[in-house]
């Protein structure tokens, strides 16, 4: 026998037996761990999607609730101060307020009121500040001031905190006759609306002429009294001011003296007679209402919050606007958890003091952050106490004030359940992978027969040759076995096409959905595309009336017709270079100089505008129907970029935004406006109509030009 014979049959150290045991434990550990982590990736990212879906439902449900309560706050308030009854009272305390101002009470009555003070609110004012507090400060000012919180404090037979239920302080005097009067109405009016104290003040004097709760404040003004630093002194000086009946200030929550410290808004009208303000209704809102909404009347567990989860409010500084679920739950909890957290010791002791975490205790997050600047959003945040949580946070659309809400959860609570399944899979694993190994022993000893050639097929295959395919010698197992690589392979090989076909569609449907150079730097894996524009120009259009035009109409022609009118306007767009960014409804926004910068971006952008007038036209005409379009445009920098996770979306942001919003809403129909920066640049090249200062939400006075079509 020859060398090379000898060669040929020699054992090898790994023999066919071995080789297929080693590959079948391979494939199992594989497949055993590819599984596993996948079902734990899918499933952990389904529970986070889930749970960032609860939270957001659940935060936009509260912001309505504590939108609403304030709206009818307002509507009350402004009702309340367009009443006859108002107006009435208005003037008639008013004017039994200067009758007891040119009198002089008993000197025994000023000493009565002193030693009210000194025993009863001076103990308490020093408590709150941490210091002695001087009773000069705090003493009424004036014969009526004197006069009346004698009769309705001092003298009052009710408790503190029963003292509106006095109608008549039985003095005679002509105050306690139109008190007797008036009283009881505006103490069931308060009651029924849900003011915590309700409030006349003389607009010229700042004089607190009636009050129902009869706190401290009653009787002294908010212009040079005691209390002419608080919010209340703020919202009775703009509203004082302030002729139009509509009008309602709103001032923030802050600590209120004569409440004891208690966090207090205040909200007030103007009274307003034959066009001039007599007076300004006050309305006092406690916390205790808004806490309520955040907290569910204290029911976390009801609302799905489990036993880590809550929701509140912060103000523009950072300041707490509702109570945090641990301070009701666990008061001693909660100050160890503020002091482990490393708060200031002066905003524990503070909270202490008050016996009230609002506006005391510092929120300052990733999430209070983006929320205050107006971002809705949600996300892993660190928590303000070191936590790692899940939040969705947003901003409130409140007149006057600027909060932001957040509902969060811990992330080791939300995630629990995928704990649990981490572990699950784990001890499956190895009970799978130890039923591999059992039958790959078995196989490796029973499977002895040639398998060459489906061993070469397996390696042609696993090389990426998708039509290899091996002969079928025999009807027993392995015969079977390669019958059933061969059906793969065809299977695997059409699967393969469907893919590639799916991935044509895919890159089509991405480049509708975002500008080619967008789509590109996606696909090419970036993450979180973000750019920002220094000169842009971006309009805004609405159909004016298009819903009560459509009320009637089928909703199939509904979008016949608005499909026809975008279709038009989206080929005037690419004609001129310029990239829609989204429609809403009846509503279209389109953008030039970006994402690829355009040195005639705001020409473009006024023809375009100018077509998609024209374009209204006809397609009213062609329709017969009556449509006008109303177009705003504005130039200046923006911030672009992708958001979205399972549906993409490329949108605007910035003031150069808003205000091209503003042009288009405070527009004339069937016109053009735009702004000061658009009218510079094309004041030589098209025909502006000045139509001077007009009010923008937000901004105040800005100019504006109309375009001559």
């Amino acid at each position: 026998m020859s060398a090379a014979d000898t060669s040929a049959v020699r054992p090898t150290r790994w023999g066919l037996a071995a080789k297929l045991f080693a590959v079948l434990i391979l494939l199992g550990a594989v497949a055993v761990l590819v599984t596993g982590l996948l079902g734990y990736v899918h499933a952990r990212a389904a529970l986070e999607q889930a749970i960032y879906n609860q939270l957001t439902a659940t935060r936009e449900t509260k912001a309505r609730q504590i939108e609403t309560y304030f709206r009818t706050i307002r509507n009350d308030l402004t009702l309340l101060a367009t009443s006859k009854m108002a107006i009435d009272a208005t003037r008639g305390f008013r004017s039994a307020f200067e009758e007891l101002e040119q009198s002089s009470p008993p000197i025994e009555l000023r000493q009565k009121v002193s030693d009210w003070y000194a025993a009863q609110f001076m103990p308490e004012m020093s408590r709150l500040f941490g210091k002695a507090a001087t009773l000069a400060d705090y003493l009424p000012v004036g014969p009526a001031s004197t006069y009346l919180q004698y009769h309705y404090i001092v003298a009052n037979p009710h408790p503190a905190a029963r003292r509106k239920l006095l109608d008549d302080a039985g003095d005679g005097s002509t105050y306690s006759k139109l008190h007797a009067l008036y009283h009881p109405l505006m103490r069931a009016a308060a009651t029924t609306v849900g003011f915590f104290d309700f409030m006349i003040v003389d607009p010229k004097t700042g004089w607190n002429t009636y009050a129902v709760e009869k706190e401290v404040d009653f009787a002294t003004s908010f212009q040079t009294g005691p209390y002419r630093r608080s919010n209340a002194a703020a919202a009775v000086a703009r509203c004082a001011v302030a002729t139009d009946r509509s009008t309602v200030c709103l001032e923030d929550f802050a600590p209120y003296a004569p409440s004891l410290g208690a966090p207090t808004a205040f909200m007030a009208a103007p009274v307003v007679d034959q066009g001039i303000v007599i007076g300004v209704l006050v309305a006092q809102l406690s916390i205790e209402e808004i806490d309520r909404v955040m907290t569910g009347n204290r029911r976390w567990r009801h609302e799905g919050f489990g036993a880590t989860g809550e929701a509140y409010l912060v103000g523009p500084d950072s300041m707490v606007r509702s109570g945090p679920r641990l301070f009701h739950e666990d008061r001693d909890g909660f100050f160890a958890a503020l002091k482990e957290a490393g708060d200031p010791p002066e905003e524990i002791e503070a909270i202490r003091r008050y016996g009230t975490p609002v506006l005391h205790e510092r929120i300052d997050t990733q999430a209070t952050r983006a929320a205050l600047a107006g971002i809705e959003g949600t996300g892993p945040v660190i928590g303000n106490r070191g936590k790692p949580t899940l939040a969705s946070w947003g901003p409130l659309a409140i007149p006057g004030v600027k909060w932001a809400l957040i509902a969060k959860i811990e992330t080791s609570e939300a995630f629990a359940p995928i704990y649990q399944l981490q572990r699950d899979l784990a001890i499956t694993g190895g009970v799978a992978l130890l039923v591999v190994i059992l039958i790959g022993a078995w196989l490796s000893r029973s499977l002895l027969g040639p398998l060459g050639e489906l061993t070469a097929g397996v390696r042609r295959f696993a090389a990426g040759d998708y039509g290899a395919k091996v002969p079928v010698r025999s009807r027993d197992e392995i015969g079977q076995l390669c019958s059933a690589f061969n059906g793969m392979v065809d299977e695997l090989r059409g699967k393969n096409i469907v893919i590639e076909n799916k991935n044509r569609e895919n890159e089509e449907l991405l480049l509708n959905v975002l500008p080619a150079p967008i789509a590109n730097r996606l696909r090419g894996g970036e993450q979180g595309i973000a750019d920002g524009f220094a000169e842009v120009t971006v309009a805004f259009a609405d159909l004016v009336g298009f819903t009560a035009l459509t009320s009637d109409m089928p909703p199939q022609d509904v979008v016949t017709l608005l499909n026809g009118l975008f279709t038009r306007f989206d080929i005037a767009a690419q004609d001129l270079g310029i990239e829609k960014i989204k429609t809403v409804g009846d509503s279209y926004m389109a953008v030039c100089g970006m994402p690829e910068p355009v040195a005639n971006h705001a020409e473009r952008m006024v023809r375009m505008a100018i077509r998609m007038v024209h374009i209204t036209r006809e397609h009213a005409l062609e329709h017969h129907v009556v449509m006008k379009l109303r177009v705003g445009i504005n130039s200046g920098p923006v911030v672009a970029g992708v958001i979205g996770k399972s549906k993409y979306i490329y949108d605007l942001w910035g003031d150069t935004v808003n205000l091209a919003s503003r042009m288009e809403s405070g527009g004339i129909p069937d016109s053009i406006q735009v702004t000061r920066p658009v009218y510079e640049r094309l004041k030589d090249l098209f025909v502006f109509e000045a139509r001077g200062a007009i009010e923008v939400k937000g901004k105040g006075s800005v100019e504006a030009w109309l375009l001559r079509l």
